[in-house]
């Protein structure tokens, strides 16, 4: 019988990770990934997806542990897809982010770019200031927490080693309200209930929380109920927002959100900055590590007080506001409107009068503020996982921008923006990765990249 079938059996040495976290090992020169083990683990592994060339296994028993494995502390890690990498030692994890930047540069870019050792956390626990859970009914029982790896079973949440504690705490209680007023949860299959999903977001710095309730219909029934109860049990909550998500769709926010009681957005703070972050706003989730992020930007940009500089995919203007003390003028451009003008709030709250945001496509708006400003000595690009458009890039690079700042989410697309750049006359820095997500197969990256004079 063939051993390469779903249902065989294996040992495998582990010599490798994936890009998403899983062990990679090899059976007759084809690669099986396995979640829940890591580099030097030999385990036994059952095969329960294969293709021609590779094939998807589950651990059935570790063998022989690698050195960097460790017991993970969190109840929830052999099922929740929060974090991928709570079996494996913090100083592992670094070393393997930086690792996972250098096979994206030589694979995808065909580059040879210094990459610094990984920036990680003195304390890589409750980091997190935000969280998405899903809340469903499992039998009569009210579930809520994170969905499985590889599936839409919702793990229902008792603690989780990343969330800042007031959000578990928030998290617990809603919980308890909603299944003793009766509240529906959202029944994805039939498309039935009410309450999709609990978002709850924490002001490092003031303490306050926000929760935003998404909604299959408009009405919230026993929607004030709950509210006075949650105030009652958790005196620091100091905003409730609905949000309303008709949709059949794994979309978790709607296009409609208002507020139901207290403030309309949290304050908080990174560095010298304070941001207003509204119920849909995108902020860094981990706020100590995006203060060492901005600083990298920062610092790596030379300016003396006089530039332009352009923040392309600014979201809330946060990057930009946080250089604008050190430029003369900042122009961020972002595709979101709410966005928007959450940034033109943000520079009014800190009272910073030399930033301009305007609402477009990057790729799209660009000529034409390259046209207006003519002279531009910096730009910051922070795309999403996709990456810069070329479009973008090539008008950077024909209107002879000198240095760009490039960060980035994702390391495959980031080879090959590096890549497409040095084609267009930039040679890259030194690339700085800084963990933002501890416990998580992702990783951030800064890089300065410079126009070579012809």
């Amino acid at each position: 019988m063939s051993s390469w079938r779903v249902g065989a059996e294996h040992e495998l040495k582990i010599t490798g990770l994936s890009h998403e976290g899983s062990g990679v090992g090899r059976l007759n020169n084809r690669v099986v990934f396995v979640p829940q083990t890591i580099p030097g683990d030999r385990a036994r592994v059952r095969l329960v997806h294969v293709k021609e060339r590779l094939a998807y296994g589950e651990l059935l028993a570790i063998l022989e542990p690698s050195p960097d494995r460790r017991t993970p502390s969190c109840p929830h890690a052999p099922l929740c897809g929060g974090c991928q990498l709570q079996h494996m030692a913090y100083p592992a994890q670094l070393r393997w982010k930086r690792q996972q930047v250098l096979d994206a540069l030589e694979r995808l870019g065909g580059l040879e770019v210094e990459v610094r050792p990984t920036i990680g956390m003195e304390y890589p626990y409750h980091y997190r200031n935000k969280a998405q859970l899903p809340l469903g009914r499992r039998k009569e029982r009210l579930v809520m927490g994170f969905f499985q790896r590889g599936s839409h079973e919702i793990v229902d949440m008792s603690s989780c080693e990343i969330q800042h504690p007031s959000i578990t705490r928030l998290a617990l209680a809603v919980k308890r309200a909603v299944q003793e007023l009766g509240i529906e949860p959202y029944d994805e299959v039939r498309h039935t209930g009410v309450l999709r999903h609990a978002v709850i977001r924490v002001s490092f710095s003031h303490g306050k929380l926000m929760l935003i309730l998404v909604t299959r219909t408009r009405d919230l029934p026993r929607g004030e109920e709950l509210i006075a109860r949650l105030s009652r049990e958790v005196p620091e909550l100091s905003s409730v927002a609905q949000n309303i998500n008709p949709q059949v769709t794994n979309v978790i926010l709607g296009r409609e959100t208002k507020i139901l009681w207290g403030s309309e957005y949290l304050l908080d703070t990174i560095g010298h900055m304070s941001y207003a972050v509204s119920p849909t706003s995108f902020f860094q989730v981990n706020p100590v590590q995006t203060k060492v992020l901005y600083d990298l930007v920062r610092d790596s940009l030379p300016l003396t007080g006089g530039e332009t500089v352009l923040d392309l995919y600014c979201g809330a203007g946060t990057i930009g506001l946080y250089l604008a003390a050190r430029a003369g003028r900042v122009i961020g451009v972002e595709a979101v409107a709410p966005a928007v003008d959450d940034a033109r709030r943000n520079a009014q709250l800190n009272g910073i009068t030399n930033a301009e945001f305007y609402t477009g496509r990057a790729e799209e708006v660009l000529p034409g503020l390259i046209k207006k400003y003519r002279a531009v000595d910096g730009a910051v690009v922070d795309p999403p996982r996709k990456g810069c458009d070329p479009v973008v890039l090539e008008a950077l690079a024909k209107v002879g921008v000198p240095t760009l700042v490039y960060v980035s989410c994702n390391p495959a697309t980031l080879a090959r923006d590096l890549n497409y750049l040095a084609g267009l006359g930039y040679t890259a820095g030194a690339i700085q990765p800084v963990d933002m997500f501890p416990w998580t197969s992702h990783v951030e990256c800064v890089v300065l990249m410079s126009k070579v004079e012809k």
